[in-house]
């Protein structure tokens, strides 16, 4: 049976006075309705850990530059990007006036379908430029970190083999043209757009953002002037021949673990995956203005953030260059903002802002929490304190471009606030026995598996550890425990590598994070394990308490004393005032283990 008080109150035009007005009518609409409705069917009621999430909402079999088009004929003067740090906002029309002219333009300095553009530098309009002009030609954008040392800009460029690297000027501390001056010295005296450099071979031209002068460089501006007609003729040829299973983006992974592999997605992966993520928001029913904090380099805010804007027609607010919790905030009460992404992080950043209470933010109804686990009290204040009734929970990786768990509009509480969801529509999940590949019964620990559209066509260049990652199934191995419950929502447990086996016992860190982020104190907490040679590990937590503060490493064993059990009680507990952390503000929890185990004297 439908629940229709539940249904009501979602479609009040199918109703009266709790009544079904056009019942007989509703499957003539299948993709108004019928995606949320089928949340309020009976659950499947599952025995082992496989989930199918089947769908009556076709796939986009097209092209990024295609969509973009599409979406400019519908909404040519709705805004569709806000920049309020460089008081820069454009139309879709303006958009597509700069996206083609950029387009063209690298086509005229000899960059064209297949080759690699790199993109380094913090949330710009030009970076969004530079995302739907490659996709425009065929080029693949390659996303760098705007936190990137030499070495490691060098490792991406080398090992993708950028063509083209479209750089900032600068990002907080870090000079970019003097580091890539310092990787290809021959920039001193090299004709701009004619590059030849001995360590990266197949790098042609360096192209600066901003205005100046730079040795062996062009300047963004200088290249969407440079096309003549013929160029602007080629772009349009372009449209008709790419095809959208092409490679269009790699996007690198963290590196935590040894170096960044380079995941390449398809138009297919994150056209889609951008969609039917904005339809579990609702974007396609109304205008929504998204606030997106986070990285344009990183997947969530590249598929989720400004992809949106093309596949819902949505506008999309990027507050300042690199998160800040204020002008986040003075985006959301200035354009009104409907819908707020961010990580666990960033949300515990704003909650605790002392100017949190002088900002409006009543127009927020939706968003995104994603990156890393989300405790569940950050949760309740999102939608307590920031008006999000309907915040969801995304999970997902760089290889699945990225999400594949996503909570509904509907789901009752506990479950948005503890699980990441069902699997997104078109996407299989399996939880396996890490031992014996086997899928394991409902709510046993294991490694969930996906399989679908999302998953990446591979890694760039490296076919061996492409093979480790998808097996011949086509499975991609997360590497992250996970359970799935009867009803196909599933609970990330950690990582397999973040696993803490204390005796025998094995101990998940994010069921102690949520269990001490109850303590009145407690702003933020980690657990990781440290080197025991009784115990094999012991259990670390390491603490962020709220400003004015104070606490004992006794107070904290004594709270958790009777609520959880004895052997997941941290041993050490460690106050600290920040967090190592990545550009995303994702916390680095094996730079954690080695300062913690180098300070307790735990190194042996």
């Amino acid at each position: 049976m439908l629940h229709f008080k539940r249904i009501a109150s979602s479609y009040p035009r199918l109703f009266k006075h709790g009544k079904p007005l056009i019942v007989k009518n509703i499957s003539a609409r299948p993709l108004s309705i019928s995606v949320s409705l089928c949340r309020n069917r009976k659950n499947p009621q599952l025995k082992e850990s496989y989930y199918h999430a089947t769908s009556e909402v076709p796939f986009l079999g097209k092209t990024i530059g295609r969509v973009l088009d599409e979406t400019v004929e519908k909404h040519p003067e709705r805004t569709a990007y806000v920049f309020p740090k460089d008081d820069k906002r454009r139309t879709f029309r303006e958009m597509q006036d700069e996206i083609n002219r950029l387009a063209a333009g690298l086509l005229s300095i000899g960059v064209t379908r297949g080759d690699r553009v790199g993109m380094w530098g913090p949330n710009t309009l030009e970076w969004i430029v530079t995302q739907y002009a490659t996709a425009k030609i065929g080029a693949i954008l390659v996303n760098i970190n705007p936190a990137y040392r030499t070495s490691e800009l060098e490792y991406a460029l080398k090992k993708v083999g950028v063509k083209a690297l479209v750089s900032a000027q600068s990002f907080k501390t870090q000079d970019y043209y003097s580091m890539i001056e310092e990787i290809c010295p021959e920039l001193d005296y090299a004709t701009p757009g004619h590059l030849k450099s001995e360590k990266l071979p197949e790098l042609d031209s360096v192209i600066m953002l901003g205005s100046g002068q730079f040795k062996g460089a062009l300047m963004f501006d200088d290249v969407m002037d440079l096309a003549k007609d013929v160029h602007h003729k080629k772009v349009e040829e372009l449209s008709k021949v790419l095809q959208f299973d092409d490679p269009i983006n790699i996007q690198f992974t963290s590196g935590t673990t040894g170096f960044p592999k380079g995941a390449t997605l398809s138009h297919q992966n994150i056209l889609n995956n951008s969609y039917f993520i904005g339809r579990g928001l609702r974007y396609h029913e109304k205008h929504h203005i998204i606030n997106c904090p986070v990285p344009l380099y990183h997947c969530f805010g590249m598929v989720l953030g400004s992809m949106c804007v093309f596949t819902h027609g949505a506008t999309c607010v990027f507050p300042s260059h690199s998160f800040e919790p204020e002008p986040t905030l003075k985006a959301v009460e200035k354009e009104k903002c409907t819908s707020q992404y961010g990580t666990p992080t960033m949300f515990i950043d704003m909650l605790n802002h002392p100017n949190f209470k002088n900002y409006d933010v009543s127009s927020l109804s939706t968003g995104v929490m994603a990156g890393s686990p989300c405790p569940v009290e950050i949760m309740k204040k999102c939608i307590s304190e920031m008006n999000m009734h309907d915040v969801m929970i995304a999970y997902g990786l760089t290889e699945t471009s990225p999400v594949t768990n996503f909570t509904c509009f509907g789901d009752p509480v506990e479950l948005t606030t503890s699980t990441v969801g069902k699997a997104v529509d078109h996407t299989e999940l399996k939880v396996i026995d890490t031992t014996t590949g086997g899928i394991l019964p409902i709510n046993e620990p294991g490694e969930l598996c996906i399989r679908g559209y999302c998953v990446m066509r591979g890694y760039w260049n490296d076919e061996q550890k492409t093979k480790e990652a998808v097996d011949e199934n086509k499975w991609f191995h997360s590497g992250d425990l996970a359970t799935m419950d009867e009803n196909g929502y599933c609970r990330i447990v950690g990582r397999i590598k973040d696993l803490i086996i204390r005796g025998g016992e094995n101990i998940y860190p994010t069921e102690i994070e949520q269990f001490l982020y109850k303590h009145p104190k407690i702003e933020d907490v980690q657990v990781i394990g440290l080197p025991d040679e009784r115990m094999g590990e012991e259990v670390c937590a390491c603490i962020k308490l709220k400003t004015g503060e104070t606490a004992t490493a006794e107070e904290i064993k004594e709270f958790s004393k009777g609520e959880i059990a004895h052997f997941k009680i941290p041993r050490y507990i460690e106050f600290v005032g920040e967090y190592p952390m990545t550009v995303t503000l994702k916390i680095q929890k094996y730079i954690m283990r080695q300062e913690m185990a180098k300070k307790l004297n735990l190194t042996k």
